[in-house]
């Protein structure tokens, strides 16, 4: 919380799990919300708008970036990095917004270090299985590479007791009511 009255949220949990699908639908029911657009060295997938879904920056700017205090937070995951610029939830909280975090298991902890009233949300799997279904489907990993982000996940998945609260994605729809009620939102607020 910021003097304004301002909230900070994190959205994590395993790749794959459906962190950007939930988050998308959270701001759509819950306009008021604001959702920081993180940085990343990883390609765009298809559909991903540079400035809308990430910043696409190559290596040499996410190194100046970290050297220049840009981040509130940054982790190597899956071979690129990703990063929370300071810039996209300052100005929000000082406005007495919520500002919605959607990052990595290792970014949420830099998170909860740097301001500890945040409330952290682990988002789960309904189960192993429909984790690797989901990772399958995305269509941008061989097996080899799926292999390493399900022992990854299996790391991320035990680090979910150290989150406030946790939401097993088994519909989006349901994610999102889940959300709605921890955060005590409205669909109509004017936060």
């Amino acid at each position: 919380m910021t003097d304004a009255g301002g909230r900070l949220v994190v959205v994590s949990g395993p790749g794959g799990v459906g962190k950007g699908t939930v988050v998308a639908a959270l701001r759509r029911r819950y306009p008021t919300l604001v959702v920081s657009v993180s940085a990343t060295t990883r390609a765009p997938r298809p559909g991903e708008v540079d400035g809308v879904h990430y910043h696409f920056v190559d290596d040499a700017t996410f190194d100046r970036w970290v050297e220049q205090g840009r981040f509130l937070e940054w982790a190597a995951f899956a071979g690129n990095r990703y990063g929370t610029p300071w810039a996209s939830v300052e100005a929000p909280l000082s406005e007495g917004k919520t500002v919605v975090l959607e990052i990595e298991i290792q970014g949420a902890l830099q998170v909860r270090d740097r301001f500890p009233d945040a409330n952290l949300i682990f988002l789960d799997p309904p189960d192993r299985e429909a984790l690797l279904h989901r990772l399958r489907g995305r269509g941008t990993d061989d097996e080899e590479r799926i292999g390493q982000r399900m022992a990854l996940a299996d790391w991320e998945l035990g680090q979910a007791p150290a989150f406030d609260h946790r939401v097993v994605n088994r519909t989006v729809d349901g994610a999102v009511d889940d959300i709605g009620r921890i955060l005590d939102l409205q669909p109509e607020s004017r936060e």
